[in-house]
């Protein structure tokens, strides 16, 4: 068969069904094939886009995504969506066309170094030169992607390579693969478990700080046995976001620069800091000098390059978190647990001086307000919230929903942590409504990270993809807005968007159903009509410019938290009337 009907057989052997991507020229004989696959392809219209849904697809369902772009300017806007996956430990196939080998470093049209240009964001990278490596490498790229800590792979492929011909009797797909040299853990040192199962027992101050990891390894019952057997608080990194269900007694909540003042401060106070499938950035640790300044650090990675990476471990095991805390478990059964009343006790006190007012009635909406109000419709409809994911965009948007949307189960709340990527909330949603087509999926995006990727509203509407884009419009770039009123003299520089566009009539000049909502006793009303009208449905939610929330200077110390200050934005017009004398001055010269 044609290498390109081979790139579709090995895709259809992983137990891949649908795709997303954007053909272009050195692509056509793949999609050539395609024509008469079972593959369904979705066509973004842009390819970031196309990258960000596979990684919301990988995310909601804890299976590979698969992205596919040309040569060229293709490969290239697929960037910014494989480093956001990559950051963030997702695994995503991103397929790009390549020009014919013979061509490869002349210049050729549409050229670009692919392997060169992915090499740093991506787990692994391949260039197929002939057409019988197709089923090896594809093998070989899903293994890698979806084994240890998981990850975006590339594969390019040059565009003789789909066009040659393969005996798939001496090659066959699926092929057998040996990786020589990756050979992750999974497993943890005994030694190390049973030190660390000694070290939680007589504690007195434990806290469990957990990661994506925890979601990924599908670790989370674990989790929650191990806090509930011995009594320890649990924090989480905004990746670890959904691990703990966040309406239990022992939940903290988010640590770190923009976390709970409860997780910070137990963070800070605790003797013993179980940290488990997290990096430790440094939006979490804020200065390393002072984070869990009293602790011993047990540190439970998957990856060892994470380990002592950031944060000293004083305890590190390498090896998957579900093994790891299951052994841990049973170590811990037999020995006598040390009382934590008192440490529970201050823990439950941090917790009641954490509680925020949210019950606002004030015009422009408060976006806490519109949280709760969500919260209670997605409950309404949705009583355990088993069937609800919610995507956010980066900013202020994103810092709101992470502290007053409480999850109760992983892959629920898929956010851009490690990247911080404006533009991933809402093709991400488009990603996990059709991995799990019967949930309820809720786009929350800042009017800035909308704008985008807003041409997706395309994509909804052609496919009928019943996601519901909730944006919360201020009108203003929110989190730089904050930061320059916070450390920069208030001097608010090109953070302010305009009027334009009305994003009711832009969702309606898609085909695609739009309100706006101004006022806190309309939000409930139209978001339930919103989520149960099962079509695309954009929500306009114009927000108060000026609201901002408490957060942890850079590089500061988790318990130095500061205040916003309220300040109305200053529009600046200045920019506006130059451009208006240069484009007179222009005409009257040319005149």
């Amino acid at each position: 068969m044609k290498g390109a009907e081979a790139i579709i057989k090995a895709l259809e052997a992983e137990g891949v069904k649908i795709i997303f991507g954007y053909p272009g020229g050195a692509m056509l004989p793949f999609y050539d094939a395609l024509y008469d696959s079972d593959l369904v392809h979705i066509l973004t219209r842009h390819e970031q886009a196309a990258a960000h849904a596979a990684d919301g697809f990988a995310r909601a369902s804890g299976e590979p995504g698969v992205c596919v772009s040309t040569s060229g300017p293709g490969a290239t806007n697929l960037v910014t969506g494989i480093a956001t996956a990559y950051a963030d430990s997702s695994p995503v196939i991103a397929l790009t066309g390549q020009v014919p080998t013979k061509l490869i470093g002349n210049d050729a049209f549409q050229e670009i170094d692919a392997l060169g240009l992915f090499m740093p964001i991506t787990k692994h990278n391949f260039q197929i030169k002939k057409t019988e490596e197709i089923p090896e490498i594809f093998r070989s790229a899903f293994e890698i992607a979806t084994t240890g800590r998981p990850g975006p792979v590339h594969i390019d492929i040059p565009k003789d390579v789909q066009e040659g011909e393969i005996d798939i009797e001496k090659y066959p797909i699926p092929a057998k693969v040996d990786l020589p040299g990756y050979k992750p853990k999974t497993v943890g040192h005994p030694l190390q478990i049973k030190k660390a199962a000694k070290l939680i027992a007589e504690a007195e101050k434990p806290v469990i700080l957990a990661g994506g990891g925890v979601i990924i390894s599908g670790a989370s019952e674990e989790l929650i046995r191990l806090a509930e057997l011995i009594k320890i608080p649990v924090c989480t990194t905004l990746m670890g976001k959904g691990s703990f269900p966040e309406d239990h007694p022992l939940s903290l909540g988010m640590v770190g620069m923009h976390g709970t003042k409860a997780a910070n401060y137990a963070v800070t106070e605790c003797d013993v800091l179980i940290a488990i499938g997290c990096r430790f950035s440094d939006r979490v640790t804020g200065d390393v000098r002072h984070f869990a300044p009293e602790a011993k650090i047990i540190h439970i990675d998957i990856d060892p390059a994470e380990i002592g990476k950031n944060v000293r471990a004083d305890i590190p095991i390498v090896g998957d978190a579900k093994n790891v805390l299951r052994d841990l478990l049973i170590v811990l059964t037999t020995l006598e647990i040390k009382s934590k009343e008192d440490w529970l006790e201050r823990i439950f006190e941090l917790k009641k001086m954490s509680i925020p007012m949210m019950d606002f009635d004030d015009k422009p909406i408060k976006p806490q307000r519109f949280v709760k109000d969500l919260m209670e419709v997605l409950q309404e409809i949705d009583p355990k919230l088993k069937n609800t994911i919610v995507t956010t965009d980066v900013g202020q948007n994103q810092m709101w929903m992470a502290h007053f949307f409480k999850t109760r189960m992983p892959r629920s709340f898929l956010a851009s942590g490690g990247l911080g990527t404006m533009g991933f909330g809402f093709p991400a949603a488009v990603g996990a409504k059709v991995a799990k087509p019967y949930a309820n999926v809720i786009s929350i995006t800042g009017d800035g990270g909308f704008l985008m990727n807003s041409q997706e509203l395309a994509t909804i509407k052609e496919y009928d993809i019943p996601v519901v884009i909730c944006i919360f419009d201020n009108r203003t770039l929110g989190m730089v807005y904050q930061w320059q009123n916070l450390y920069y003299g208030q001097r608010q520089s090109e953070v302010h968007l305009g009027e334009s566009p009305d994003f009711v009539k832009l969702a309606e000049s898609y085909g695609v159903k739009a309100d706006r909502i101004t006022s806190p006793d309309e939000i409930k009303e139209k978001l339930k009509e919103a989520i149960l009208s099962n079509e695309p449905y954009l929500l306009d939610v114009v927000i108060d410019p000026a609201e901002a929330l408490p957060m942890v200077p850079p590089g500061g110390k988790l318990t130095n938290i500061v205040h916003p200050i309220r300040v109305e934005p200053k529009i600046k017009r200045a920019a506006f009337e130059e451009i208006k004398k240069i484009r007179e001055m222009a005409a009257i010269k040319e005149y």
